[in-house]
């Protein structure tokens, strides 16, 4: 039976369930579904397009390396991205980027998305497909880009059955 995940919103009460892929990303889905739950503010992306994502300091006990790596991502893929120190990112997370790296947990909810960034190809690691309630989150990720992320909050935890 696979491992399930939920993602969900705390302001707009939307929440997905996803599967992951322990057979395609094995480490990855591992070094993810030992550190949940996981959250932080939500942020859209401002050049891979259709996305929402959250960064965390580094959680994995080994970092699982480049695995079921796109940088196409489609509607329900949830990707990992480690984030180099020093890379610039929002303010409130440069000290924490700057001592440890961060790690970027992403939700594609439309298509058209490709990750690239200043620095070119940003390759992230599929772990896990939404299977259950991507139009409620794709309608609540529409609204964060029209009216702003604010304090929203995105939580990824265990779904247990």
């Amino acid at each position: 039976m696979a491992r399930k995940i939920e993602i969900s919103f705390e302001k707009h009460s939307a929440r997905a369930v996803a599967e992951l892929a322990d057979d395609a990303a094995p480490l990855t889905a591992d070094a993810v579904w030992n550190a949940l739950p996981l959250s932080g503010a939500a942020y859209h992306a401002k050049w891979a397009n259709n996305e929402v994502y959250i960064l965390t300091p580094p959680f994995a006990e080994q970092e699982p390396g480049k695995e079921n790596a796109t940088v196409f991502p489609i509607p329900g893929d949830i990707l990992y991205l480690p984030v180099p120190k020093g890379t610039v990112v929002m303010p409130e997370m440069l000290e924490q980027c700057r001592r440890t790296g961060l790690i970027d947990l992403a939700i594609f909810y439309g298509r058209d998305n490709y990750l690239l960034g200043p620095d070119g190809h940003m390759p992230g690691n599929l772990f896990a497909t939404i299977t259950e309630g991507l139009e409620e989150l794709a309608a609540t990720c529409q609204d964060l880009w029209r009216n702003g992320a604010g304090d929203e909050r995105m939580t990824f935890s265990r779904l247990e059955e």
